[in-house]
């Protein structure tokens, strides 16, 4: 019962808060890039807070040290909301690969698309493909990251999904490193569950792997071989 008395407090607080910081958000359009992601991003601040207050759910992060000192591709796992809004406190400026639907949500789709997000549409193949190197290009000129969830949805505790080589195949692309990241949020953040649990949540963040010499494929396997062995240790269903 707790928790759902939390959850709904959650909730509630978070319809007061994003509506209001949307709007001021879109002040922000005139901004370049990089500093209008910055504010954007201010967002997550207070949510975490609230994360952490009226939830009871806190995070620690393991490998901060091997974060290059260069824009990387980050290939996660994807178990919940929770790492979208957390990874924007974790990591450098960066942005989403996603689909364009998201932008079309309220408030929320409304922040997102100010955030420079590479949107496709992914019954487009070719065309998906190619406008992803052309705004991989352009975001990483840009001095942002590029964020990739390899299995394209949320993947519950102890599931695997196919691991996508689009990731890897930017970074190859664009000569940049993939930094592979694991973590159980799902633990406690549950895909489409309104009640959430109290708990620490771990994030583990591996060496950047070098995409010189290595296929897209034998670079998305590295990451996926690395994410996965994490994955049974952090996840033990």
């Amino acid at each position: 019962m707790i928790n759902l008395v939390r959850s709904v407090l959650f909730l509630a607080a978070l319809l007061l808060v994003t509506p209001p910081y949307a709007m001021i958000a879109l002040l922000m359009l005139p901004l370049p890039p990089l500093a209008r992601w910055r504010m954007v991003s201010g967002w997550s601040r207070p949510v975490m807070w609230l994360t952490r207050v009226l939830l009871g759910i806190h995070y620690r992060v393991e490998g901060l040290e091997h974060l290059p000192r260069t824009p990387a591709v980050i290939v996660s796992k994807h178990q919940s909301a929770w790492e979208t809004i957390a990874f924007q406190l974790i990591f450098p400026p960066h942005v989403h690969v996603l689909k364009r639907e998201l932008l079309w949500i309220p408030f929320f789709g409304w922040g997102l698309a100010l955030m420079s997000p590479i949107a496709i549409d992914r019954s487009r193949g070719t065309h998906a493909a190619k406008r992803l190197v052309g705004f991989g290009r352009k975001r990483v000129a840009q001095g942002f990251w590029i964020l990739i969830f390899p299995e394209g949805t949320r993947m519950a505790p102890g599931k695997r999904g196919k691991y996508h080589v689009g990731a890897a195949w930017l970074a190859s692309r664009l000569s940049i490193p993939v930094v592979p990241v694991a973590h159980n949020a799902g633990m406690f953040w549950g895909k489409n569950a309104f009640v959430k649990r109290p708990g620490t949540i771990t994030v583990q963040i591996g060496a950047p792997i070098d995409p010189a010499g290595l296929s897209p494929e034998a670079l998305n396997a590295k990451a996926e071989e690395w994410i996965e062995t994490r994955m049974a240790r952090l996840c033990p269903i």
